[in-house]
């Protein structure tokens, strides 16, 4: 023990960096949800989500602007729990599933949030072929380490957005343009 604490204490008298690696996450897709709102004929909230997403989430806690996001899911998955909405949902008139696969959020900037365990990511949502830029708040919701389960983190956020800026617009009279998300996600390192 002696011998690893003089080592420690020679390391930051001679000003040398101690190397900090960043933990890698995969998303679980069980355990792992992204659920939309919208508004129904300005009379009630409709919900949906997309199943199984996936994705990568590398957290530096010591170096936030090291961390990084990636999330991705299958315009086919999505589940409004009624099958000719998702159906519809799928065709050309929303998120045209055949066209635009994909729907991505990939991280450019992660910076320490206000409140305790926040993080501030800006980065590049790619929804219905078009990309913009957005910025979230994720705060952690918890983590757990067991040896035959292995490491786990949580996050989760809600933002808002407009389909309209996604070239979403069917039926503008009837369904909202603002879509509420919430990414509550668990990964194992």
């Amino acid at each position: 023990m002696k011998t690893k604490t003089w080592l420690l204490a020679t390391v930051l008298l001679a000003g040398i960096p101690l190397v900090h690696a960043a933990d890698t996450y995969k998303l679980d897709p069980v355990h792992s949800f992204v659920i939309f709102k919208i508004k129904h004929m300005n009379t009630s909230n409709t919900y949906g989500r997309f199943n199984e997403p996936t994705g990568t989430i590398v957290v530096d806690d010591a170096n936030p602007a090291g961390s990084s996001v990636e999330v991705e899911l299958k315009s086919d998955n999505v589940d409004t729990h009624e099958p000719k909405r998702d159906q519809h949902l799928k065709k050309a008139d929303f998120f045209d599933a055949v066209q635009f696969p994909t729907i991505t959020f990939k991280s450019k900037t992660v910076e320490k949030g206000k409140e305790e365990g926040a993080l501030d990511i800006t980065g590049d949502l790619t929804l219905h072929g078009v990309t913009k830029s957005i910025k979230v708040t994720f705060v952690k919701t918890g983590a757990m380490s067991d040896p035959k389960m292995g490491t786990h983190i949580g996050y989760e956020g809600t933002f808002t957005i407009k389909r309209s800026d996604y070239g979403m617009n069917f039926m503008p009279a009837m369904i909202g343009d603002d879509v509420q998300l919430t990414v509550a996600v668990e990964a194992v390192k």
